[in-house]
């Protein structure tokens, strides 16, 4: 995987959000990881943890406080000339949340996909347009004729569909799914990540996929970054986080995860970390190489308390 060029290169990102002459809030402080083609980021952690804030900084949506984004060997992370926005806007999409308040109410869905398309003059006639919408919604389990339908006809597990054919119809290399099964019934989320799956495997797209749900992380995330307090706590493969956790609060999240089997979920103990209490110092620490891609944020004392803990 080190032969392999980096499609996305995260350095030093810093986001911070300014509310006062006296107060700031560090959404992000100090970020690094990578992403490779073809392959699946997962990045955890509870709500205002900054994972939000990652993605929106990483196609732009803010503007970096601090640090260097690079996509596809182009620095992202300043003012961005004509080229490189049509570069970035064409090679990188999102999929929201909300899967209704992303989408256009007065708009019909083939209107609301074809959209980038539209604005990037991606086709030579309103037929090859008209394929292309027709095309996409077959690809994500819709029916072509649903191009004429508004918003409000579909369930959520379908607005959601919508959302992906949305950033798929660009022929992306890197698509940010910010929570986008957080809002959806469980047994529609596994139909949603099941799709983005074999879309991943036909397309090579890479994805940034932010969740709550570490169990669907697993199954989805070939490695997996740990975000807590603005900071990346801990980053690895799949295998790594969760067969060797070595950070107190990467232990605290896996130890909430209920267990399917009824006996090992009533001997199961769930972990509280607090950061105020816990004796540790993000500001302090600096990534430690554990073996393979596994990598921890923290000072040569604290790994040494926590390696011998396990």
């Amino acid at each position: 995987m080190e032969e392999r060029k980096p499609l996305l290169e995260v350095k030093g990102l810093k986001q911070y959000f300014k509310g006062s002459h006296q107060f700031t809030v560090k959404a992000v402080d100090g970020v690094d990881f990578v992403i490779y083609p073809g392959e699946t980021y997962g990045l955890v952690g509870e709500s205002g943890s900054g994972k939000s804030t990652i993605g929106r900084s990483v196609i732009r949506l803010y503007k970096p406080t601090a640090g260097q984004i690079l996509f596809n060997g182009m620095d992202i992370s300043g003012d961005l000339n004509a080229q490189q926005n049509r570069q970035l806007r064409t090679q990188m999409q999102m999929i929201f949340q909300d899967p209704m308040a992303c989408l256009n109410p007065r708009k019909k869905v083939g209107e609301i996909i074809a959209q980038g398309l539209d604005i990037h003059h991606l086709y030579s006639s309103r037929a090859e347009r008209q394929e292309k919408v027709a095309a996409i919604l077959k690809k994500v389990g819709l029916a072509p004729e649903h191009a004429d339908r508004y918003p409000h006809q579909f369930s959520g597990g379908q607005r959601q569909r919508v959302g992906i054919a949305r950033a798929l119809i660009m022929d992306p290399k890197l698509i940010i799914a910010d929570e986008c099964i957080s809002a959806l019934d469980v047994s529609i989320q596994a139909q949603v990540v099941n799709l983005m799956k074999d879309l991943q495997e036909e397309t090579g797209t890479a994805y940034l996929f932010i969740a709550h749900d570490l169990s669907m992380v697993k199954y989805i995330s070939d490695r997996i970054g740990v975000l807590h307090l603005g900071h990346l706590v801990e980053t690895g493969t799949t295998e790594e986080i969760f067969n060797n956790p070595v950070h107190p609060y990467t232990q605290s999240l896996l130890s909430a995860i209920p267990q399917p089997d009824p006996r090992t979920e009533r001997g199961r103990v769930a972990k509280s970390y607090d950061y105020r209490t816990a004796g540790v110092d993000y500001l302090a620490g600096k990534q430690q190489h554990l073996g393979g891609t596994h990598y921890v944020l923290a000072t040569d004392e604290e790994l040494a308390r926590w390696t011998a803990r396990t």
